[in-house]
């Protein structure tokens, strides 16, 4: 037992002394290259701050687009009233008004007895 424990702290500190000799070096701050003087970026900076955020959403980004549209006021309110008269195409249940009458081929009689040998137990020809 004693053997495996000082076998198992060999491999961490191999395992530890391997991940050492990868670490990368630092080579410090990067110095910075700029062709434009301090005047130049302070003016610019300027110019940015009170000009408007093209970054802002929502109640930053100030007053809507107007949009001009090619439909004329008469031609939306038409077809508004149009679609709030007609059926609800997405209504389910009580709400979808009355169900269609789906006319069947099948005979009365027919379903009839498939209902009363099921009802029996037996098997329902196919």
């Amino acid at each position: 037992m004693n053997a495996s424990k000082i076998l198992s702290a060999v491999a961490v500190a191999l395992m530890a002394v391997a991940g050492a000799a990868h670490a990368e070096t630092y080579e410090g701050v990067h110095q910075l290259t700029s062709a434009a003087s301090r005047a130049e970026v302070a003016s610019q900076a300027v110019v940015a701050a009170h000009s408007a955020n093209p970054y802002a959403t929502g109640a930053n980004a100030g007053p809507a687009q107007v949009f001009v549209s090619s439909t004329s006021r008469e031609a939306v309110r038409a077809d508004a009233v149009a679609a709030a008269r007609s059926a609800d195409p997405y209504a389910e249940g009580a709400s979808a008004g009355v169900a269609p009458v789906v006319a069947s081929t099948v005979d009365r009689a027919t379903v009839r007895a498939a209902a009363r040998a099921a009802a029996r137990g037996d098997s329902l020809p196919l």
